[in-house]
């Protein structure tokens, strides 16, 4: 019984040295792989950054070699100039020659001829000229009455009698101005009014009554009585 216990111990150390040799080579193997495998990553990785920054550096040049060969031309502008205008060539003319007129008759002398005195003129006296411009003849008188203005002097009032203020426009307290455009004629009366503003209240009849009793200096033109339009104001006021 002791034999047959023994050979089992020995059979199990047999297989742990083998086992052992196995896992040791296993392992050397893998280390193996590892290292190659680092190799090939680190290569992997050289290999990626030179194709990433290779065209980089090759678009560095280019700009490089395109910043160079870049270069500033300065175009200046050529001038020219006219040319100087021709000068006509004046052809001289011919200079008449003078031909001497022979004497027809040689023989006989040559009458003498004497300068006679030149008449006299007898010129006013300055004082009997008279210097300046005519005078204008007189303007024509115009027909029908026309504006104030200019050479037109307007009349001037002589006589205006007050106009009546009316009952009911006094308890109706109605103030204000009446506005007329009338003609004043030759002789200074007032004729044709018209009633540019009014009031109420029988007020305007009234002004109208009274401006046609005024009586004025006529307006004048050139120092003669002229018809003239006119505007006359009458104020209705009470105390």
């Amino acid at each position: 019984m002791a034999k047959n216990q023994k050979t089992p111990a020995k059979r199990t150390q047999e297989q742990v040295d083998y086992e052992g040799a196995e896992f040791s080579t296993f392992a050397l193997e893998d280390a193996e792989d590892n290292r190659m495998m680092r190799w090939a990553y680190g290569i992997a990785i050289v290999f990626h950054v030179c194709v990433l920054f290779t065209p980089l550096i090759s678009m560095a040049q280019d700009e490089g070699m395109t910043k160079k060969e870049q270069k500033l031309y300065v175009v200046q502008q050529v001038r020219f100039q006219p040319p100087p205008p021709k000068q006509k060539k004046e052809i001289p003319k011919p200079k008449a020659k003078k031909v001497p007129i022979p004497d027809p008759t040689p023989d006989e002398p040559e009458p003498i001829r004497l300068d006679e005195p030149e008449p006299e003129i007898d010129l006013p006296d300055v004082s009997d000229i008279v210097f300046g411009i005519p005078d204008a003849p007189p303007a024509a008188e115009p027909e029908g009455p026309i504006h104030v203005g200019g050479d037109v002097k307007a009349p001037e009032k002589l006589q205006a009698p007050q106009p009546q203020y009316t009952e009911i426009a006094r308890k109706a307290r109605v103030q204000g101005v009446v506005i007329v455009q009338a003609i004043i004629d030759k002789e200074g009366n007032v004729t044709n009014v018209k009633v540019l503003k009014g009031l109420p209240m029988g007020l305007e009849e009234e002004a109208v009554k009274a401006i046609k009793r005024w009586k004025f200096q006529p307006a004048t033109l050139n120092g003669k009585p002229v018809d003239v339009y006119y505007n006359l104001t009458v104020n209705f006021r009470l105390q």
